[in-house]
């Protein structure tokens, strides 16, 4: 009866009998078929936003955001205009500004301080650093001088470069300077150092002079540093001009900035700092321009932090 009963259970088609449990080999099959199979392509919407345009408007759009809810923040009583400024207010100012030629004239003096200063510090650190080069011996000399005037704020120096070069425009550049010749220098020297040794080695014994060896190698293997550290200087070439234009100035954007918050105007403060950061980010990509023309395979560079 057992034996008939168990007969009759099993199915007459082998082929019916279900199985849960895969083969290797079928494992290994299925295993490779979903280790080959190709990703979900991104939707239309997604490959639209990883554009160049497409990051652009979505900035624009975050950006205008922000300032809809600021003036919706102040219309509605959450915020004091006296104490944050609005929108509105600002955007009347600086028509007013741009009207009667004021904001003009303040940005192209602060800008033609910072790029002197820029220019000037740039090249005294790039053939400070170079220089440094030549000599182990200077370097190991003065690298502590160095570490020490890094780790003093350059801002500090501002009375000391106001008093010995007095209130006017040269000042401006003075405490410009200040701020971007170190960071070259560093970057420079940095650079230097950090040449291919193997190469300078071959040239050395096949006879090159040190002057070749620095023509050959050092000046190329520090011309992609020195270049990308031209973006970090072009800032603190406007902190110096603005810092100096804080302390003792008729004219300038860091001048309409403390008269401004001196008087408690927060919409005048806003223009003058828009305004500002909008250089600083026309001068940083006018100079990545420049950069991606001159070494188009370098990426960017950074270079260590220096006090500022």
């Amino acid at each position: 009866m057992a034996s008939q009963a168990l007969k009759t259970s099993q199915p007459s088609n082998p082929s019916q009998i279900p199985t849960t449990a895969q083969t290797p080999k079928a494992s290994a099959r299925t295993a490779r078929k979903s280790a080959v199979r190709p990703r979900a392509k991104p939707g239309a919407v997604a490959r639209a936003a990883d554009t160049m345009l497409g990051r652009g408007i979505i900035q624009l759009l975050a950006v205008a955001v922000f300032f809809l809810a600021w003036e919706v923040a102040v219309r509605a009583g959450w915020l004091t205009e006296f104490l944050v400024g609005a929108p509105s207010g600002i955007w009347r100012v600086f028509l007013a500004s741009m009207r009667d030629g004021s904001l003009p004239v303040d940005t192209w003096y602060t800008v033609i301080e910072a790029i002197i200063g820029f220019l000037i510090g740039t090249l005294m650190g790039s053939v400070a650093g170079l220089g440094l080069w030549y000599s182990a011996f200077v370097a190991r000399l003065v690298e502590p001088f160095i570490v020490a005037i890094n780790s003093v704020p350059k801002i500090a120096l501002a009375p000391i470069v106001i008093l010995w070069f007095g209130t006017g425009f040269v000042s401006k550049v003075a405490l410009a300077v200040s701020l971007t010749a170190l960071v070259a220098l560093i970057a420079a020297y940095q650079a230097a150092r950090d040449a291919d040794p193997d190469l300078q080695a071959l040239l050395a014994s096949m006879g090159a002079s040190k002057n070749r060896v620095f023509k050959s190698v050092i000046v190329p293997s520090t011309l992609p540093a020195i270049i990308g550290m031209f973006r970090i200087n072009i800032g603190f070439a406007l902190v110096g001009a603005v810092v100096g234009e804080f302390i003792s100035s008729q004219r300038g954007l860091g001048h309409l900035i403390y008269s401004a918050s001196s008087l408690y105007d927060l919409n005048t403060v806003w223009v003058g700092l828009f305004v500002l950061m909008f250089v600083g980010f026309l001068l940083y990509h006018v100079i990545d321009f420049a950069e991606r023309r001159i070494l188009p395979w370098r990426q960017v560079i950074t270079t260590g932090q220096v006090q500022v």
